[in-house]
């Protein structure tokens, strides 16, 4: 029987390059800036989503920063209204970057950091940004608690969110 125009040492080639190569070339697009994981973090230090939707909506109160340390493509698709996209934490531009926007702010300023890329435990950006921050000495920081994903947890449910950048 003939397979195509590839053959069968074709496909085996393809499926060598997707099982072996793909895995090693993520890794090393995403290899973190840091060896913080988001499992690291303290329960204490997450910010449930109901949360903040309140403190986005109460008036006479400052407003927390909020800082999205995923991916931009995430964040152009859908964001939290008045967040910043800073870059991924796992990546040293992303953790550059955040420590620019935060540097002059007051170590007690409220951040509210999230990603919302997959399930907060497998996140590979939320360590690492709440490690940088608090290496920093901010003392206020939180993480949005998106258990699934921030399409899940926080548009799903009817949260506003903006599109674009």
């Amino acid at each position: 029987m003939k397979i195509g125009l590839v053959g069968r040492s074709g496909i085996v080639a393809v499926l060598a390059f997707v099982l072996v190569l793909t895995p090693l070339q993520l890794r090393a697009q995403f290899s973190p800036a840091s060896t913080a994981s988001a499992t690291s973090i303290p329960e204490a230090k997450w910010l449930q989503p109901e949360v903040l939707l309140h403190l986005q909506q109460a008036k006479g109160v400052d407003k927390p920063l909020i800082l999205q340390v995923g991916s931009r493509m995430l964040f152009s698709q859908a964001h939290i209204p008045g967040s910043e996209y800073i870059g991924p934490g796992s990546q040293p531009a992303g953790i550059q970057q955040l420590q620019n926007r935060v540097n002059a702010l007051s170590r007690k300023k409220l951040i509210v950091i999230y990603c919302g890329c997959c399930p907060l435990n497998r996140c590979p950006n939320l360590g690492p940004a709440f490690a940088k921050l608090s290496e920093m000495g901010f003392t206020n920081v939180k993480v949005l608690y998106l258990a699934n994903n921030f399409g899940a947890d926080w548009a799903g449910k009817g949260y506003p969110v903006e599109q674009g950048n």
